[in-house]
């Protein structure tokens, strides 16, 4: 247990979580040591701080201050290293890039500007994305992100996030964020605290992806397109289609500098310009032979399943150290590209209109001579050491008898013991924490929002989250109109539910049925859970023309999230 005890200050799991006592694929387990909590200096005025936090945090010095590259995913983690750093120069922060909107990158920004106020450079489309963080998917990405990265395990049964220790977020660690104020699209040479630099749009594991080239000491910050894993083309949290073949183009921009140096921010940067070129020519290889063969097989009629099994990097591309599957995986990436290039049908004729979950469910108790010799089946595969196919079967026996113990008993094992197989840290973590869901344990949405967090977030985000958590069950029969006047910004909304639907438009109605004046902000706080409904009313913050018990009626129809 002492090769953990690094994780014992801020580990994000329950301090209550059953340990499963999950073994750890030795790949996996020696890639920790990737992690270990230092300072690199890469060259002259260049340091890294790895294994504080998830991601890296990068300090150029110059004559007149320091840059900070990406300011870790809580302030916590911040804090730790802005200590770091101070410990190498005192020299004020004159500037903050962020390399793309990823949390771990962004959120410990105050920690560094210590209140001052500083230029935050990144690329044009970032603080759209950031705005996201209180988007229409939040707690399905939010739950899910949580098994990936493994927070809800016990500190006995989590290894590491496979580019990270750890992801430094829980419900007692706090969030911060400076928002760009100087942004660009396609590259963008400038000077800061006495440094040269160019920042170049370079899309790949983001759109808003930026590569920093230092020419005057050859260093190239390569951001999330390349670090110590096979790249994650597909994000099990859920994301979007992450454009390939932009991420290949990107990285062949970088090959063009040359660099000397190479630093990412995950894992430890890599200096030589010979094992730099050989690195990036390797890595960016890899992502278009899967690219190329998946398309390969697409055009001969395959289907997702069977394409995952032709699609195998070869030997001199597979045996290379920055490319073993500790983050993401080659299968995964067939799907998504799959996915990304046809949408969800894969061609079979019988995925068109499928049977429910159920009717399938029963069928193939049926199948099976009826729901003892399925469970009978189960077990001799649970016997038999066959795991996935015990999670499949445990699948339809959890339609037929939902909460039944053994099944879900079963449902544990298998879950472990496929954990226990990866070398991949994202797919480990989620079968461990559904394992733990199978036993009791829910998967908090975690609420971090703090006032500097939610205010500048546009009020068009909120009114688009609330439209897909409308209850719309409850509402079907309903014609109700509210306007809503903001008195800080000017700005008003119609918020219309009309049998079923949330009709979201950013004017105020010619006919309403009840109107809302509000500040902005303390209607940010209301749907964020800042602040109580019924004592924000009672305080007169809420100006409301109409009935106050409907309205009430009205934003209880919408999900609690």
């Amino acid at each position: 247990m002492a090769k953990k005890s690094w994780l014992s200050r801020w580990w994000g799991g329950k301090k209550d979580t059953p340990i499963l006592g999950a073994k750890v694929h030795p790949s996996l387990e020696a890639h920790t040591a990737e992690f270990r909590k230092e300072v690199l200096e890469v060259t002259d005025g260049v340091y890294v701080a790895v294994g504080y936090g998830l991601a890296n945090s990068i300090m150029l010095e110059g004559d007149e201050g320091v840059v900070i590259v990406d300011t870790m995913e809580s302030m916590e983690a911040a804090e730790e290293v802005r200590e770091a750093f101070l410990a190498i120069t005192s020299k004020p922060v004159e500037a903050i890039i962020y390399t793309h909107n990823h949390t771990d990158h962004i959120f410990g920004g105050h920690v560094f500007s210590e209140g001052v106020p500083i230029d935050v450079y990144a690329h044009e489309s970032t603080t759209t994305y950031i705005d996201r963080v209180i988007g229409v998917l939040r707690p399905a990405i939010s739950r899910r992100s949580m098994r990936q990265f493994g927070n809800m395990l016990s500190r006995e049964d989590f290894e590491n996030a496979g580019i990270g220790p750890v992801l430094r977020i829980s419900e007692e660690t706090s969030l911060s964020l400076l928002r760009p104020n100087k942004t660009f699209s396609k590259r963008l040479e400038v000077t800061l605290a006495g440094i040269p630099l160019v920042l170049l749009h370079t899309p790949g594991e983001t759109d808003d992806q930026i590569s920093i080239w230092l020419p005057e000491k050859e260093v190239m910050i390569a951001a999330d397109n390349i670090y110590k894993s096979f790249p994650n083309l597909y994000a099990i949290r859920g994301t979007p289609y992450r454009d390939v073949m932009k991420w290949v183009h990107s990285l062949d921009l970088i090959r063009e500098y040359s660099p000397a140096h190479l630093v990412p921010c995950h894992t430890r940067p890599i200096s030589g310009r010979g094992a730099i070129a050989t690195l990036l020519l390797h890595y960016r290889d890899a992502i278009q032979f899967v690219h190329d063969q998946t398309l390969r097989g697409i055009n001969n009629g395959l289907t997702p399943d069977e394409i995952v099994e032709r699609v195998v990097l070869p030997e001199h591309l597979a045996k290379q150290p920055h490319l073993q599957e500790f983050y993401g995986t080659v299968k995964w990436s067939v799907r998504a590209i799959f996915t990304g290039y046809l949408g969800w049908f894969d061609g079979n004729p019988s995925q068109l209109d499928p049977l429910s979950a159920g009717e399938r469910a029963k069928r193939m108790a049926a199948l099976a001579g009826g729901e003892e010799k399925l469970l009978s089946k189960t077990k001799k595969a649970l016997k038999a050491k066959d795991m996935q196919w015990v999670l499949e079967l445990t699948d339809h026996l959890l339609q037929l008898k939902p909460g039944d113990k053994d099944v879900l008993m079963w449902r544990v094992q298998a879950c472990q013991a496929l954990a226990e197989r990866q070398t991949s840290a994202n797919a480990r973590n989620y079968y461990l924490t559904c394992a733990l869901e199978a036993q009791g344990m829910s998967v908090p949405v975690l609420r971090q929002a703090t006032t500097s967090l939610i205010h500048p977030i546009p009020l068009e985000m909120f009114f688009r989250s609330m439209s897909v958590n409308l209850m719309a069950e409850k509402c079907l029969e309903m014609d109700e109109c509210i306007g809503f006047r903001f008195s800080d910004t000017g700005e008003a909304y119609t918020l219309h539910i009309r049998k079923g639907i949330a009709d979201v438009r950013p004017v105020f109605p010619k006919r309403y049925d009840i109107a809302v004046t509000i500040e902005s902000t303390i209607w940010k706080e209301l749907l964020a859970q800042m602040r109580n409904p019924i004592t924000t009313f009672a305080s007169g913050h809420i100006k409301v023309e109409g009935s106050i018990p409907k309205l009430i009626a009205i934003l209880r129809l919408f999900e609690k999230q």
